[in-house]
């Protein structure tokens, strides 16, 4: 039995999820994750480095990884990619200047190695979901696409 089918295994067990949530900074992440466990949103300072949020959603455990998205740390969030079951890239539309900002680090991060997504067939799950952090508009319907879509990938068994 390999690595891979034994960290499987202890997964299925504990219903639990690595989510990791990268961005530009100031696109709203720690609001998101925040306001998706039910916390006060009112005063949030910028990420240095990275926050883990473990919390329950529905039958699930997520443990969630919102790493800071300032130009200087953008490099070293490929020490993250491992053993991750989904990744959310929030996008601030409202920051329109940042737009081509974002589009550029998102194509970095699909490009990038460590995710080994040119292996791929093509199969790769994604979705788009419009939401709002301060509002909460949206959240819900986004983690309850990304929880199921990652649910059936390694809780096969079910």
């Amino acid at each position: 039995m390999g690595l891979l089918s034994i960290i499987r295994k202890i997964k299925r067990k504990e219903k639990e999820m690595r989510i990791l949530m990268v961005g530009l900074d100031n696109s709203g992440k720690t609001t998101i994750v925040l306001k998706i466990n039910g916390e006060d949103t009112g005063v949030i300072s910028p990420t240095l480095g990275f926050n883990i949020k473990t919390i329950k959603y529905h039958k699930y455990s997520l443990n969630i990884w919102d790493i800071g998205g300032q130009k200087t740390i953008r490099s070293y969030w490929r020490n993250y990619f491992e053993q991750t079951d989904g990744l959310v890239w929030v996008v601030d539309s409202s920051d329109i200047r940042r737009l081509d900002d974002c589009r550029a680090e998102l194509h970095n991060l699909l490009k990038e190695e460590v995710l080994n997504l040119e292996a791929m067939d093509g199969s790769r799950h994604w979705q788009i979901v419009g939401c709002s952090a301060h509002t909460g508009e949206g959240l819900l319907q986004g983690f309850d696409w990304l929880v199921q879509d990652i649910a059936s990938r390694i809780y096969v068994l079910e």
